[in-house]
């Protein structure tokens, strides 16, 4: 399976290649919160779910490049006489992002879906109210 040329395609796929790109980090970290994976076991994982499908050549950079950033750990381990697997492990630091990804995630689904459902007209017939900034960390801001 390929990743899908961006630039090549209908509307609609690119909207969905360049969403699957912007959740790809939460995703990773999400499904290795329950404890060590090892490569391919997540990338078959991902597989599962038709939205969040990608290649090797998409995931192990990124899996690198959130070891390198410190959110996960690697180590490889042997098991039997096959060869030996590397498996992938967040660190506090991971789930500390973990949480704070997710926050940042549900917050916008909800804003999203308030966009979905409300029209201009109904936001203009009500006394405006303007957004307050959240912080990045709502239990730092106390």
């Amino acid at each position: 399976m390929q990743d899908k040329d961006p630039e090549n395609g209908d509307p609609q796929e690119k909207w969905q290649i360049q969403l699957r790109k912007g959740a790809l980090e939460l995703v990773i970290l999400a499904a290795l919160r329950e404890g060590p994976v090892y490569g391919l076991a997540l990338l078959r994982h991902l597989q599962r779910f038709p939205t969040m499908a990608i290649t090797e050549g998409t995931l192990y950079p990124l899996l690198d490049r959130l070891k390198r950033d410190e959110l996960l750990s690697a180590d490889w381990v042997q098991e039997g006489e096959s060869r030996p697997r590397k498996y992938y492990q967040l660190s506090i630091k991971g789930r500390q992002k973990l949480a704070a990804l997710t926050q940042a995630w549900r917050e916008s689904v909800t804003d999203i879906d308030a966009l979905l459902v409300t029209s201009p007209e109904d936001t203009l017939s009500k006394p405006e109210r303007v957004a307050e900034p959240r912080p990045a960390n709502p239990k730092r801001a106390l």
